[in-house]
């Protein structure tokens, strides 16, 4: 009880300004602050060690060509640069044995080995499409210091460096890198994103002593890796024999890439260590197509849709026979120059809209 002239008893609680100690629930929302803090460091570890290992692989695993390409003076100057970017261009070389058709080849000399397929993948200034241009192997084509033979020799003829002498010859265009696949990759590449599907123009059974019989009917057929072998392989059941074959193989590759870049795909870290573990031993490429070069193009490339990516087959003028009896196909020289012009001007789209105009698509 309080006397006249005291304070009451609880006047010090009421004015007192003396700090008090945090509550709990700040100390306990301090520990939770930090936890989560933690949890993200932790992941952008976890991620930056996770994109190092698959990098890793990648380097380790693929076999490097020491010279891909040939003297500087013969070779075309780089297209100009675009908002600070040059085209990229993309010599791929699919084969059934990889190491078999590099071997010596890389280095320059002389082999008994010929390409199987042959594409230029062309990647615009813009980076708004990717287009990827099939070569027949039996094009017949002028090869420096050779005459003029099937495109496929110059790899015979000369390695390496003179099959990407020819192509920059042919299409007046500087390559950039060179990737030779050995078509066993996909086979683990396919199984490793769970399969593909694939839209079957022309029915067919195969003739492979591998896949004997087996039938793939008109329309979309989900393929694992041994029915995709056998899809992009197949020429004799066609009458058009290779031109098939490459409009398969288009369509294959065009599938995969489909299934490549779903999210769900590449954000499952699982699935692209599988797919860079299973295809890498099955790449060859130049020295300077590294994984670095590999995601710095991935990253600009990153907006293209399916729907961006335009296949097609270097125009021809039909099969023939060479003067000294062998079964060719001659280039169409027009439609030839006419895309060589829109890849160094940047209007391939325009090229390719009216190429599909004359042909009634």
């Amino acid at each position: 009880m309080s006397h006249p002239g005291q304070r009451p008893d609880n006047v010090d609680d009421l004015f007192d300004r003396r700090p008090r100690p945090p509550k709990r629930r700040r100390r306990t929302g301090l520990i939770v602050l930090l936890s989560v803090l933690g949890v993200v460091v932790l992941a952008a570890v976890v991620a930056v060690v996770y994109l190092a290992n698959v990098a890793g692989t990648f380097d380790s695993k693929t076999e490097k060509i020491a010279s891909a390409f040939p003297q500087e003076s013969t070779r075309p100057s780089a297209t100009p640069a675009a908002n600070g970017k040059t085209s990229v261009n993309i010599l791929l070389v699919g084969s059934d044995s990889r190491g078999a058709t590099v071997g010596q080849a890389e280095s320059g000399a002389a082999s008994d080995q010929r390409s199987d397929t042959m594409m230029l993948v062309h990647v615009p200034a813009d980076r708004k499409e990717a287009y990827v241009v099939s070569i027949m192997r039996d094009l017949w084509v002028p090869i420096p210091g050779h005459g003029s033979a099937k495109i496929n020799a110059a790899l015979a003829y000369g390695g390496v460096p003179l099959m990407v002498q020819t192509v920059e010859s042919l299409l007046h265009q500087r390559i950039d890198h060179v990737a030779f696949i050995d078509f066993d990759g996909f086979k683990g590449l396919t199984d490793a994103v769970g399969g593909v599907t694939v839209n079957v123009t022309r029915p067919f059974a195969s003739t492979m002593a591998e896949n004997p019989g087996l039938q793939f009917p008109a329309g979309p057929m989900h393929m694992d890796g041994k029915t995709a072998f056998a899809f992009v392989h197949e020429r004799y059941a066609f009458a058009d024999g290779d031109y098939q074959r490459v409009r398969n193989q288009q369509a294959f590759l065009k599938a995969l890439m489909t299934q490549i870049i779903k999210p769900e795909t590449l954000a499952n870290p699982v699935t692209v260590s599988q797919m860079v573990s299973q295809f890498s031993p099955y790449l060859t490429v130049d020295s300077g197509f590294d994984s670095k070069a590999v995601a710095g193009l991935a990253l600009d490339m990153k907006d293209i849709r399916p729907s961006g990516v335009v296949s097609f087959t270097l125009p021809t003028a039909g099969i023939g026979r060479s003067a000294d009896g062998q079964s060719i196909v001659n280039l169409d020289q027009g439609a030839t120059d006419a895309l060589a012009e829109a890849m160094a001007k940047g209007t391939v789209p325009q090229y390719v809209a009216q190429r599909n105009l004359q042909n009634g698509n």
